[in-house]
C-alpha cells in the first residue's frame, strides 16, 4: 500500500493510451517508472518477449478497450474473475491487470537488475481469463464512503493500541513515506475523473497509516505479539483501502460499462 502497484501504472496509463490521451512513448515511460525495463510474454502471435509499446498495440488489435486492476490477498480475490490458474498467479504476485474487451490478463514477475539490484526488470505474463464481473470491487462513491469510515476506524484502533497514529510522530512518518512513494509520479493518468484521484490518494494515505502502525519504531508496543495484534485489528481497514484503490484504477472502465462516457 505504500507504493503505487505496477498493475495500477499499467492499467492507468494503458487506459490513457487506449483512449488516445497520451502517446505510446509517454505511456511506456510512466508505466516503467524507476524500473529498468518491462517486457511482455505470452502475447498471442508472438513467440517470445516483446516490449510494452508493441504489446499494448497488439492488445488493442485483439479487441482490448480498457484495463482493470486486481489486488488480491489471501482469502480476498479482489478484482479477479478466474479461472483458478490465473487467480493463483495473481495472488502470488499480489496484483494483476485484467483486460476489458478481450479475455486476457497480465501478471508481473519482478527480477532484480544489476549487481546491487538498484532497478528491477518486470516481465508481464499474458494469460487467459474468464469474462465475468470482477470480485468485490465497489463503485467510487461506495469506496469514498467506506474510506472515510476506515480512516476513523484506523485512528481509533491506533489510539487504543497505544500507537501515535494521530499524532506528530505518525504524521511525520506518513509524510516521509508519501514523499518517497510519490517522488516523480502522477497519481493517475489523464482521463480519470477527479473523484478517482481523490479516492486513490485517500486509500494510499490509509494504507500508509497502517504501515506506520505495524512498524516497530512507532508507538509504545513493539513486541512481535503486539505488532501482530495491530495487524489483525487493522485488517478490515487495509481491506477497505485495497478495495478503494481498485475502484479508483478501474473507474474509467466501469464508467464506460455503465454508459457514462
Amino acid at each position: 500500500m505504500l507504493t503505487e502497484p505496477r498493475a495500477g501504472r499499467l492499467a492507468a496509463w494503458g487506459n490513457a493510451l487506449l483512449a488516445g490521451l497520451v502517446s505510446p512513448d509517454d505511456a511506456v515511460l510512466a508505466i516503467v517508472g524507476e524500473d529498468a525495463v518491462h517486457r511482455v510474454e505470452g502475447l498471442p502471435g508472438e513467440s517470445g518477449q516483446v516490449g510494452l509499446t508493441l504489446a499494448l498495440g497488439r492488445l488493442r488489435t485483439l479487441g482490448v478497450t480498457g484495463l482493470r486492476v486486481a489486488l488480491p490477498a489471501p482469502g480476498h480475490p479482489l478484482g479477479l474473475s478466474g479461472p483458478p490458474e490465473f487467480n493463483a498467479r495473481a495472488l502470488e504476485a499480489e496484483e494483476a491487470v485484467v483486460c476489458y474487451g478481450a479475455a486476457f490478463g497480465l501478471v508481473p514477475d519482478v527480477y532484480e537488475a544489476g549487481p546491487e539490484g538498484v532497478h528491477d526488470e518486470v516481465v508481464w505474463h499474458v494469460l487467459p481469463v474468464r469474462e465475468a464481473p470482477p470480485a468485490d470491487v465497489p463503485s467510487l462513491g461506495e469506496a469514498e464512503r467506506e474510506l472515510a469510515e476506515a480512516l476513523r476506524d484506523a485512528t481509533e484502533v491506533l489510539t487504543r493500541l497505544d500507537v501515535a497514529g494521530a499524532g506528530p510522530v505518525a504524521e511525520a512518518a506518513v509524510d516521509a513515506y508519501r514523499a518517497r512513494a510519490e517522488r516523480g509520479r502522477k497519481v493517475l493518468a489523464p482521463g480519470y475523473p477527479p473523484r478517482a484521484v481523490r479516492v486513490l490518494e485517500l486509500a494510499q494515505r490509509v494504507g500508509t497509516l497502517i504501515a506506520v502502525a505495524t512498524e516497530s519504531g512507532h508507538g509504545g508496543a513493539v513486541s512481535s505479539s503486539e505488532i501482530s495484534a495491530r495487524r489483525e485489528a487493522l485488517r478490515p481497514v487495509e481491506r477497505t483501502a485495497r478495495r478503494a484503490q481498485v475502484a479508483a484504477y478501474n473507474s474509467v472502465v466501469e464508467e464506460r460499462e455503465r454508459g457514462v462516457r
